[in-house]
C-alpha cells in the first residue's frame, strides 16, 4: 500500500519544490512532474507524483484536517 499526501507548492528551485503539507514545509523532488508555486500536488516518498485541480485539492485537504482532528480527540 502506498500513501500520497496532498500539498501546495510554495516555491520551486530547479528540480525541487518546497511544499506545504498542512503547515509543514518540505523539500521534495519535482523532476518527474514540473510544477509552479500555488499548484496542488500529491507527494509520495518525497516525490511529486501528480498534480491536483484546486477544487479536488481543497476537498482532500479538508478531509485530512477532519481525520487529524478525530485522531486527536
Amino acid at each position: 500500500m502506498c500513501l500520497g499526501i496532498p500539498a501546495r507548492v510554495v516555491k520551486t528551485k530547479g528540480v525541487t519544490a518546497i511544499v506545504d503539507m498542512g503547515g509543514v514545509l518540505k523539500e521534495v523532488d519535482a523532476s518527474f512532474t514540473p510544477v509552479k508555486p500555488g499548484e496542488y500536488v500529491i507527494v509520495h516518498a518525497g516525490i511529486i507524483i501528480s498534480k491536483l485541480d484546486p477544487k479536488t485539492a481543497e476537498e482532500t485537504l479538508e478531509l485530512w484536517k477532519e481525520i487529524l482532528q478525530n485522531l486527536q480527540s
